[in-house]
């Protein structure tokens, strides 16, 4: 099981770049908050997240399915808003619509957290990072939305 969610996990990170073109043209020709990362700190921070992502997913299944089924479910969702913001963000630029998305991840991430506490306390503390590292990204998304 955790082969399978390591593969969709890194398949999602897969589609986003697939899906992007040349994200970093579009970073860099972005105006950008004195605060924003450089563009070569996405693809580390990203390729460690989603390996927590689907460690997280698979601490989540392991319990009983009555027990497991509304955290996993949650992890399901917000790994479908992830997918789906980086062609909102960089392939569309769509930003105010992929910052609508990255607030229903937030959404979902909290959701998560919380429901991951009650099966695996382990799988919500691996997934705090994922969270801080999306509130960033979702201050980012809406400072570069209103200045571009």
């Amino acid at each position: 099981m955790l082969v399978v969610l390591l593969v969709l996990c890194y398949g999602v990170a897969a589609f986003g770049a697939t899906a992007t073109g040349n994200a970093s043209d579009t970073y860099a020709a972005l105006d950008k908050p004195i605060w924003a990362p450089p563009a070569w700190l996405f693809g580390p921070v990203w390729t460690v997240l989603y390996g927590v992502i689907a460690i997280a997913g698979w601490l989540i299944a392991r319990n009983p399915v009555s027990a497991r089924r509304p955290a996993f479910a949650a992890w399901g969702v917000q790994l479908v808003l992830n997918a789906l913001w980086t062609p909102l963000f960089f392939a569309a630029e769509q930003y105010g619509v992929a910052f609508v998305d990255i607030c229903l991840l937030l959404v979902a991430l909290v959701s998560t957290v919380l429901l991951a506490t009650r099966v695996d306390g382990r799988a919500s503390w691996l997934l705090a990072p994922y969270l801080l590292w999306v509130g960033y990204a979702a201050a980012l998304n809406l400072a570069l939305w209103l200045t571009n």
